[in-house]
C-alpha cells in the first residue's frame, strides 16, 4: 500500500533536524509499541519494517540503525506484560506481598530502561 514509504517521507521532514532528537523520538515510539506487545522479540520485526527505511532516509549508518532498533525493542522491561518483569514477580511473590508494578516494573525502568534510553540515543546518533 506504500504506507511505510509515505510515513517515512513525512516523518523524515520532521525528524531531519537532529539525529539526537530523531533517535529519542524513534526510541520513544518503539517504547510505545513494546508496551503494547510486551515482548522485544515480537517488536523487532515491527520496528525493522519502519525504522530501516527511516534510518536510511535520515542518514544513519547500519550500526546506528541496528543500535536504534535493538534499544527501542529492549526497553520492553518497562512493560508490565514483559517477561523481564513477570518472571521476577512470580519468583518474588510466593507470600503474596510483592507488588508487580512498584517492586518489579518501576525499579526496572529506573535501573535498566532509562540508562538504556540515554545510551541508545547517543550510540545510534553517533555511530
Amino acid at each position: 500500500t506504500r504506507g511505510i514509504e509515505n510515513l517515512v517521507a513525512v516523518s523524515a521532514n520532521v525528524l531531519s533536524a537532529s539525529k539526537f532528537i530523531a533517535s529519542a523520538v524513534l526510541i520513544l515510539i518503539g517504547f510505545t509499541i513494546v508496551m503494547g506487545t510486551g515482548t522485544c522479540f515480537g517488536t523487532v520485526p515491527i520496528l525493522s519494517a519502519i525504522y530501516v527505511p527511516m534510518c536510511m532516509t535520515l542518514g544513519y549508518t547500519a550500526l546506528g540503525t541496528a543500535s536504534l532498533i535493538g534499544v527501542a525493542a529492549a526497553v520492553d522491561v518497562c512493560s508490565p506484560a514483559s517477561d523481564g518483569t513477570l518472571g521476577p514477580t512470580s519468583g518474588l511473590n510466593p507470600d503474596g506481598q510483592h507488588d508487580h508494578i512498584w517492586d518489579s516494573t518501576v525499579p526496572a525502568v529506573l535501573v535498566f530502561s532509562l540508562p538504556l534510553f540515554a545510551i541508545g540515543v547517543v550510540t545510534s546518533a553517533v555511530l
